[in-house]
C-alpha cells in the first residue's frame, strides 16, 4: 500500500518506520525536517499525499491538524482515506471529517495510547471514530502499528474515548503519587505498599504498569530520573481537552478539573515541564499539608 505520513516526531517516526518495515511504501513529511527509517521524505505535505491510498497524520493539536487538512485534502486521491492519530479536540475531528467527506474522502480519528515505547514496539492501542468502511481500510495498518484498535463510533468518537481515558489516567496517577507520599510519612516501606496495592482494590495501570516510585514494580520513567515516556505537559494538554469537552457537554467532572489544575501548576510553576507525568511523586514528597 502507498501511505503518506505527516508528522514524524517522537511518535510518528517509529509508527511510520513500522509501516515501512512491514513492506508498505511510506512517503513522509515533517515541518521540522525530521526523518524516519525506511521512509522517503517529500518536500511538502502536498507532495507526500499525492497518489497515496492512506494519509496518516500525527500532529500536536487541533489547530495544526485543521491547517494541515486544508493543505492536503484538496490534493488527495479520490477515494483515499485520511487517518488522524493526533490527540485533538472533538470539534477539530468533526471539522476535518466533514472537510474530507465533502470531497469524497474517508476519515478516521484514531488517537493512540501507549506512548513512545508503544510506538517503537508496535503495541499501541488505537481509539477510532469514523465510518465502518474507513475503519476497515485503516485496520490493517493499525494491526502493524499497534496491538489493538477499537472502532468506537462515528467521527469524533475516537477523540472522545482518548479524552475520557486520559482523564482517568491523570486522576489515578495523582492519587497513586499522593498515596506513596503518604505511605512515606507513615513509615510504610514502598515495596510493601506496592505489594499490597498492586493486588488489592487500589490496583490501577498507574500503580501496576507505570509505578511512580523508583525501584518498585516494572521498569518505568521513575527509574530513569523521570525522563518522560509521557511528558507532564502532554498530560496537561489532554486534561485541558477533557475539561473543554466536559464544558461543551455540560458534564460535571470535578476530579478531572482538579487534576488539570494540579498539572497546570506542576508544569507552569513547579519545574514539571519536560518531566514525566509520574514525577508528581517527588512533588508530593516535598510538600506538607496546606
Amino acid at each position: 500500500m502507498q501511505i503518506a505520513f505527516i508528522g514524524l516526531g517522537n511518535m510518528g517516526a517509529p509508527m511510520a518506520t513500522n509501516l515501512a518495515r512491514a513492506g508498505h511504501t511510506v512517503i513522509g513529511f515533517d515541518s521540522a525536517g525530521t526523518t524516519a527509517e525506511g521512509v522517503t521524505n517529500a518536500a511538502t505535505a502536498q507532495d507526500a499525499v499525492k497518489d497515496t491510498d492512506v494519509v496518516i497524520t500525527m500532529l500536536p493539536n487541533g489547530q495544526i491538524l485543521r491547517a494541515v487538512a486544508d493543505q492536503i485534502v484538496p490534493v488527495m486521491k479520490s477515494g483515499a482515506t485520511l487517518v488522524d492519530c493526533s490527540t485533538v479536540d472533538v470539534e477539530s475531528a468533526h471539522a476535518v471529517a466533514q472537510h474530507a467527506a465533502d470531497v469524497g474522502l474517508g476519515f478516521v480519528d484514531a488517537p493512540v495510547s501507549g506512548g513512545v515505547g508503544g510506538a517503537l514496539a508496535g503495541t499501541l492501542t488505537f481509539m477510532c471514530g469514523g465510518s465502518t468502511d474507513a475503519f476497515a481500510k485503516a485496520e490493517l495498518l493499525f494491526d502493524i502499528m499497534g496491538q489493538k484498535a477499537v472502532h468506537c463510533g462515528d467521527a469524533g468518537a475516537g477523540q472522545a474515548a482518548k479524552i475520557c481515558n486520559n482523564m482517568i489516567l491523570g486522576v489515578t496517577m495523582i492519587a497513586t503519587c499522593e498515596a506513596f507520599a503518604l505511605a512515606d510519612k507513615l513509615g510504610l516501606d514502598r515495596q510493601k505498599m506496592f505489594d499490597v496495592v498492586s493486588t488489592s482494590s487500589g490496583y490501577s495501570w498507574s500503580m501496576n504498569a507505570y509505578c511512580p516510585a523508583p525501584g518498585v514494580g516494572p521498569q518505568s520513567p521513575s527509574d530513569n530520573d523521570y525522563k518522560p515516556g509521557f511528558a507532564s505537559e502532554l498530560m496537561l494538554k489532554d486534561l485541558r481537552l477533557s475539561q473543554q469537552a466536559a464544558e461543551s457537554a455540560d458534564a460535571d467532572t470535578p476530579m478531572g478539573q482538579m487534576a488539570a489544575a494540579l498539572y497546570e501548576k506542576f508544569v507552569e510553576n513547579e519545574n514539571g515541564l519536560g518531566m514525566d507525568f509520574s514525577a508528581m511523586l517527588p512533588r508530593f514528597e516535598k510538600r506538607g499539608r496546606s
